[in-house]
């Protein structure tokens, strides 16, 4: 599937071209001819026989910007300066600070923000833990916790590599729910290391946010975590992607006019976040669903199935799905079936896959950067179309969700997160497409939405009080 030009690949040229003559327009030219697209044209100094011209270019891949930029050097009269990736400039020195909230700007201030007044702070918290969570960054903090084992469509790329994601993530935390989150990027891939590991740390933080943790490990560390503690842990990958599937899933049901109980779902791929949103269809009322992996249809008798352990999640998908006890191919399976979702590879349908499916199919290809079959070719015979992209409508995108749930969970001071949590998440969400909005290029909102994530929150926070999981603040002795 052709690439259009992006702002991932964005790149300025700073260049010298005569004064006179058509260089200028070449420039544009050259660019749009190589199948870039010139976003922005500033002159940065000018005389009678030389300008200096900025041109912003987006390109649709790192050799793409390599091929214009070659291109622009064969113009006649154009000199060639510093060529700067704005995404890796972006990136210089991090993208998030920590910084005081209070001044300190004399005795006074340093006598109060450290010693010698900070000791009675300290003192209080020792007579009542819980109290960290008022006086301290506890209340208001998130840790995102990676080994980089899996990181993004990377692979197993290790911590280091994996720390420009999880800043992203901590800033995506700020910009969309005013949390401070901290990337903790830990050079092990020992579960039993990163359980003991983010233990240790956790008395520092209101919440763990795990990113990026290849499965099977990701499913035992969650739940152990969860077990040893007193603070909600969160796989987003999972849980983030299962939540916006179901919400965007909710309003696209309401589009075709079917309920999640009558459906037929086909979903490819089974591992972390296919397990996540298959169990979490299943609590939202789905009772048809078939998965399909790399070796076929997920059932009870597959071969490589038959001696699993009880609790390899493989033989969970098989012991709870696929009632009718279906067999073969994932392109056997998805015939006739009402929706399709797709957590796996490229280009494993194609538009008569899509045609064979029910009236009023809805196809959500979620493999990213290119996704199960071509959203332009679905859209010809399904009714809904929903893709990980964003340059295409629908975008099943996690910020619309890790934000807002934690927001909720703090603001509750939780201890832990639950299904009836993230369900009331995807509810929230799916409430804030209207019934005036709604239409089939429009079951989510976009990841701008102003409402979204106070939407998201509130629902979350509510359903954590009513399920008995906040601390309680009723003994706190610092309580103003």
């Amino acid at each position: 599937m052709a690439t259009a030009p992006s702002v991932s690949y964005s790149m300025t040229v700073r260049l010298e071209v005569p004064a006179s003559g058509t260089a200028v327009s070449q420039l544009t030219t050259a660019v749009e001819a190589s199948g870039g697209s010139v976003t922005g044209l500033d002159v940065t100094a000018s005389g009678h026989e030389k300008l200096r011209i900025d041109v912003t270019i987006a390109a649709s891949s790192t050799a793409h910007a390599d091929e214009i930029v070659g291109k622009l050097r064969g113009i006649e009269g154009v000199a060639i300066g510093k060529v700067s990736d704005r995404t890796f400039l972006m990136h210089l020195g991090g993208k998030i600070e920590m910084q005081s909230k209070h001044p300190i700007r004399n005795r006074d201030d340093l006598s109060m923000v450290y010693t010698p007044g900070v000791a009675r702070v300290s003192m209080a918290i020792a007579q009542n833990p819980d109290d960290a969570r008022r006086l301290t960054i506890k209340r208001n903090t998130v840790a995102v916790v990676t080994d980089g084992s899996a990181v993004l469509g990377l692979g197993n790329i290790g911590p280091k590599a994996a720390l420009p994601v999880m800043e992203g993530k901590a800033a995506l935390f700020k910009r969309f729910a005013g949390i401070d989150a901290w990337p903790l990027c830990l050079d092990t891939q020992d579960s039993d290391a990163i359980v003991e590991v983010v233990k240790a740390i956790a008395p520092g933080f209101a919440g763990i946010n795990l990113e990026d943790i290849s499965a099977p490990r990701c499913f035992e560390i969650e739940a152990r975590l969860r077990e040893a503690l007193d603070i909600p842990v969160f796989h987003d990958d999972q849980h983030g992607t299962a939540i916006v599937v179901v919400a965007a899933l909710t309003n696209a049901l309401r589009v075709v006019n079917k309920k999640f109980e009558d459906v037929r779902v086909v979903m490819s791929g089974a591992g972390a976040a296919g397990t996540a949103i298959l169990k979490l269809l299943m609590e939202a009322g789905v009772r048809h669903a078939v998965v399909a992996d790399i070796h076929g249809v997920v059932h009870a008798g597959r071969e490589d199935l038959v001696d699993a352990a009880p609790e390899s999640p493989l033989r969970w998908v098989a012991d709870n799905t696929n009632p009718e006890r279906v067999t073969g191919t994932l392109k056997e399976a998805v015939a006739g079936a009402d929706v399709f979702i797709g957590v796996s590879a490229p280009n494993v349908l194609d538009g008569s896959d899509v045609a064979g499916m029910a009236d009023g199919a809805i196809v959500f290809a979620l493999a990213n950067p290119d996704p199960e079959v071509d959203p332009a070719i679905a859209r010809e015979t399904a009714a809904v179309v929903a893709t990980g992209r964003s340059d295409f409508p629908n975008q099943i995108n996690n910020v619309l969700v890790f934000p807002g749930v934690f927001r909720g969970l703090l603001d509750a001071q939780s201890r832990t997160v639950n299904t009836e949590m993230m369900l009331a998440a995807a509810a929230a969400l799916a409430d804030v497409v209207t019934e005036s909005e709604l239409n089939p290029n429009y079951i989510v909102p976009s990841v701008f939405n102003d409402k979204v994530a106070g939407a998201v929150a509130g629902a979350v926070r509510d359903a954590a009080k009513a399920a008995g999981v906040t601390v309680d603040t009723s003994t706190d002795a610092t309580q103003a």
